[in-house]
């Protein structure tokens, strides 16, 4: 069966995606991106060697899986091109969404009845091939398309699938968790700034560390709490430190922050439910710019 593959939207994550692909050894003759803009379409297609077209219906023509990868003002148009897109009977196409808080029911509504579609929330690491990206099957993706889906999102970083009630929780912790960390890197520069060190010396050290941190954690296989007791000397400086964030509140401030960002994305998503296509779809979701 044919694992062509459509990318709507040549913004910064579709780019990605297409990127990701390409590196996984996916040919490009089976890749083709939908783009309005001229401009971005010649970019793409020279740096690429992929077709580009303005036309999502030629786009998605013989495609076993869809890519939206658009900002969220656009979906509601490009709903309308996939619903009236020809598969000439040879192959069902799974509708994958990569668009942040539009639920799964939202594209199921819009698309002819029983059409596959997979929701994705990855977040902006998908850019150096390091996106957590969380995957949730709608009512009619079968077994065999969330595995395809999942296989070609591994092209750009780490997949887990989760029931689609979870999506606002995964939008609190990975999907707008790099903004998170940004800040803290931030805030680690300037503080290296007002302890004398100049600013490019301190935030290349912040920047190493926080990188090194990251592998660390991640390869070692040992927990948070194992390794920050490594670092941890009874008395010492790093335990100084450490005081100071308990005392101002981190756990706490943490918890809040991720709560709100869930609520958030839980409105949002009852939003587009009760407006359907009546209104179109107007996301104010902070990780929604992430899509372009």
């Amino acid at each position: 069966m044919s694992e062509r593959v459509a990318i709507i939207g040549g913004g910064k994550i579709g780019e990605a995606l297409l990127a990701g692909l390409i590196g996984a050894g996916k040919p490009v003759k089976d890749l083709v991106v939908a783009e309005r803009s001229a401009e971005r379409s010649a970019e793409l297609a020279a740096d690429y060697g992929v077709r580009v077209t303005a036309d999502i219906a030629d786009a998605v023509e013989g495609a076993r899986v869809a890519f939206l990868a658009v900002k969220p003002d656009a979906v509601e148009a490009v709903l309308q091109a996939l619903s009236v897109a020809d598969d000439n009977g040879e192959l069902e196409r799974i509708t994958v969404t990569l668009v942040a808080g539009i639920p799964t029911t939202r594209y199921e509504a819009a698309l002819p009845a029983g059409s596959p579609v997979i929701r994705v929330m990855p977040n902006t690491p998908m850019l150096v091939n390091e996106a957590m990206s969380a995957v949730s099957p709608g009512r009619y993706a079968e077994d065999e398309q969330v595995a395809l889906t999942v296989r070609l999102l591994e092209s750009v970083g780490k997949v887990m699938v989760v029931p689609e009630k979870l999506m606002d929780a995964v939008t609190a912790i990975s999907g707008s968790g790099p903004a998170y960390f940004f800040l803290m890197v931030e805030a680690l520069i300037d503080s290296g700034v007002a302890l004398g060190l100049t600013r490019p010396q301190s935030t290349e050290l912040a920047v190493q560390t926080i990188k090194g941190a990251g592998l660390l954690l991640s390869e070692s296989g040992l927990s948070p709490v194992d390794l920050r007791a490594a670092v941890t000397s009874p008395a010492g400086t790093t335990a100084a430190a450490l005081r100071e964030f308990e005392r101002a509140g981190l756990r706490h401030a943490v918890n809040e922050a991720t709560v709100a960002c869930a609520e958030v994305s839980a409105k949002t998503a009852r939003r587009v439910e009760v407006e359907g296509s009546s209104q179109g779809v107007q996301l104010g979701a902070e990780t929604a710019s992430e899509q372009q």
